[in-house]
């Protein structure tokens, strides 16, 4: 550390005018990152429904029907005109109308009223249009003009054009709000005018190069886009916090800047390690999901995590160095209280907060394992788009229609037409297209026009367009799901297909079901190993998650218990966001527990603990909460909207617990802590005027027989700052990691 220190410091002005260049180019490549829209991209290529679409466009060269587009006041002439139109739309792989499945040369009085009906009722002509994937935007800006202000346009393809329209709006409109906010409770909790601004700029080019480096990956999700920026400004900003803090605390005993820099480089190192690690394994356990969009989002985030620790290790001090003179010019004064009686008050409801949380983990554990999931994209409920104004518009003429395409062996009409039968006889589907009930078995195939025949088969391959009156997912949608497979499968085995939305969010239900599963316990196991390797204690670490775990759990209950839905991704994320992004409050609160019990009694440690500790949680707390506060507000995607909401409230639990469950727990099992915790040398008061086995020397009132051991961060009696060559130096914006970053090197 010290040859890495004095490199950082001795290269200064190249460090910083280099790292600065980095985030430019990173900001630059930012808008060349690719965004992918379609959550079903992310599903394993071994499930069902992508080796359908895959076989789909391979043999039709189309995919399944993802829009449906509704004329009013259109005779059957002006209707075929617009579907040419349409058909021939920038984007647009295919359409289906009435002429596909019924001969129009007929009177239309003269054919099945419940087929017409499907697609032309009282005036309302409805098209079935497949959007090729990635080209949802501009084949909207192709048909919109086409259809005009009267026309109206749902779906999956729909909804993904209005996202990409929005999203990069949203990101911006996110970090406007947020930015601002934070840097308000940064002025608020420290001394200094220009601090909060370096706090922000050390992290803000990490985010740029971050977002930039995406481009490396190809291609990032929409979630992965709309989330990783300000979950890595919110989660690292404490990193930048502890090296700041350090260098103003080593400024009181070193003889000048640059010595009190390399100081603070050396001592806070294996602070931000230890969080940047909980935070990293956190992350890191997304990677192992089999649906791919945790891949997604955990590169994302773990780069972040990383590219914040070089840049707070390495740019930070080197421009420190070149501004702290500015620092020094522009402080004031402090404009909230340090909270240093907050153990006192918070000490009543430690007990009744140990017995109440253990007392709803387990219902809330199972609370929130039988949550109503949704799957899908979504969009915030009470949204008022066209896109959203447009699928009432559409239901309410022609009802809901989900489509499910088929795709069986190209080889026996009689058992296609057996199989399209069973298909009709499924509860909610309304009708079912294909050859064999649209054109008959008496009309061999080779004796029809390519333009016709192409619809339903292809060279090996038949295909089934099935629809039903449900929405895209849910119970009946998913039961239907089953049912077209399990028909399928008694006719053809292993040989069908199906495809659709709905079959989409029907096998990503399963994959993310086990999901769940693995990525929990990967994260728990990562983030216990580095909580025994920190504390070295086989009790501690288990109280430490225990207490994030069930925030969890009451986080994830609530919409169990108000009758709400939560969608599955969000819950996904949110079981290990949480956890590596919170346990470092736990992590900091039971460090300086350890060392204050050390010297006394555990009710004192504890009430000191809180003290010294409050306000630095509840400055971390604020930020990260607003963060998952601004996305719930600002995201008009269900997805992003509902992991912002439930980054915020669990946060704010983690936060309460950690200041209440958390101290109770310690009280309870102080016993046992100090017999599994390797050199715990609590306090003994049967030894506190001799030399105890248990405590080592004291003084008759209990403190250290050794003052000079203290740390050159340890808080005197009355909150003031205490160093050996500064007797009573005020804190100058130490509040947010004055304890945390003083912890022994045996902890890194």
């Amino acid at each position: 550390m010290d040859r890495f220190a004095t490199f950082v410091i001795d290269h200064k002005k190249p460090v910083v005018w280099l790292t600065l260049a980095l985030a430019i180019v990173g900001a630059v490549m930012t808008f060349l990152v690719p965004i992918n829209y379609n959550l079903s991209d992310y599903l394993p290529e071994s499930t069902e429904s992508m080796r359908a679409v895959d076989t789909m466009q391979d043999e039709f060269g189309a995919a399944v029907p993802n829009a449906r587009v509704m004329l009013d006041n259109v005779s059957i002439t002006e209707a075929l005109e617009y579907k040419e139109k349409l058909g021939a739309a920038a984007g647009v792989d295919d359409v289906m109308w009435l002429d596909d499945v019924v001969d129009l040369g007929t009177p239309i009085e003269m054919l099945d009223q419940a087929t017409v009906e499907q697609y032309y009722k009282d005036g309302h002509a409805i098209f079935d249009v497949t959007i090729a994937s990635g080209k949802e935007s501009e084949a909207m800006d192709a048909i919109y003009p086409i259809i005009g202000e009267g026309g109206h346009a749902s779906g999956q393809a729909v909804s993904t054009a209005e996202m990409k329209s929005m999203t990069v709006t949203e990101v911006m409109n996110g970090i406007l709000i947020l930015v601002p906010l934070i840097l308000l409770i940064l002025v608020l909790s420290t001394t200094s005018w220009i601090e909060p601004i370096l706090f922000l700029l050390a992290i803000g080019v990490s985010v740029l190069m971050n977002m930039g480096t995406n481009l490396f990956m190809g291609e990032v999700s929409f979630i992965a886009f709309m989330v990783a920026p300000v979950l890595q400004l919110a989660v690292s900003l404490d990193y930048a916090i502890f090296l700041l803090h350090a260098f103003q605390r080593f400024r009181e005993t070193e003889p000048d800047a640059v010595s009190a820099m390399r100081a603070a480089m050396k001592k806070s190192f294996s602070s931000i390690a230890a969080s940047a690690a909980t935070t990293f394994f956190g992350f890191a356990a997304l990677c192992f999901m089999q649906f791919q969009i945790g891949m997604d989002l955990g590169l994302a985030l773990v780069k972040g995590i990383v590219l914040s620790f070089l840049c707070v290790v390495i740019f930070l001090p080197a421009f420190t160095l070149m501004a702290y003179k500015l620092i020094d010019k522009t402080r004031h004064r402090r404009f909230l209280p340090t909270f240093r009686g907050a153990g006192k008050y918070l000490a009543p409801f430690r007990i009744p907060m140990f017995v109440i949380v253990i007392v709803l983990a387990v219902p809330c554990f199972l609370a929130q394992s039988n949550t109503q999931f949704t799957y899908g994209m979504g969009s915030v409920e009470g949204s008022q788009t066209r896109a959203s104004l447009d699928a009432e518009a559409i239901e309410k003429t022609f009802g809901q229609a989900e489509t499910t395409v088929v795709l069986v062996p190209n080889t026996d009409r009689a058992r296609e037409a057996e199989l399209v039968g069973e298909l009709e006889q499924i509860p909610h589907v309304t009708s079912v297209l294909s050859y064999t009930n649209t054109v008959g078995l008496t009309i061999p195939v080779e004796f029809l026009d390519d333009g016709i025949t192409s619809q339903f088969y292809s060279d090996d391959y038949a295909r089934i367009v099935v629809y039903a009156d449900t929405e895209n997912e849910g119970d009946t949608a998913f039961r239907v799901v089953e049912q077209i497979r399990e028909k399928a499968s008694a006719l053809y085995g292993n040989e069908s297909m199906s495809a659709g939305y709905a079959t989409s969010l029907y096998d990503m239900r399963d994959v993310v079901t086990v999901d769940n599963q693995t990525t929990n316990l990967i994260a728990i196991c990562a983030i216990i190993l580095v909580l025994l390797l920190t504390f070295k204690s086989a009790t501690l670490p288990v109280i430490l998650i225990a207490t994030i775990e069930s925030a969890i759990f009451i986080n994830l209950a609530v919409p169990y218990l108000a009758g709400d839905s939560l969608n599955y991704l969000g819950f996904l994320v949110i079981n290990t966001v949480q956890l590596g992004a919170t346990v470092d409050y736990a992590i900091l609160f039971t460090d300086n527990y350890r060392k204050n019990r050390q010297v006394m009694a555990v009710r004192p440690a504890l009430a000191k603990t809180l003290g010294d500790t409050f306000f630095s949680i509840l400055v971390s707390a604020s930020i990260l909460s607003l963060t998952g506060a601004v996305l719930w507000l600002t995201s008009s995607n269900n997805i992003v909207s509902i992991l912002g909401l439930l980054l915020c409230r669990g946060t704010l639990l983690s936060f309460l617990l950690v200041v209440t469950f958390l101290p109770g727990a310690l009280l309870v099992f102080d016993k046992l802590i100090g017999k599994t915790t390797w050199r715990a040398n609590f306090f003994d008061p049967r030894t506190s005027n001799g030399s105890g086995t248990e405590g080592g020397p004291r003084t008759p009132n209990g403190s250290s027989a050794f003052p000079e051991t203290r740390t050159s961060g340890e808080l005197g009696a009355e909150g003031d700052f205490r160093t050996p060559n500064s007797p009573n130096v005020s804190p100058d914006s130490r509040l947010i990691s004055d304890t945390l970053s003083s912890r022994k090197e045996e902890s890194s």
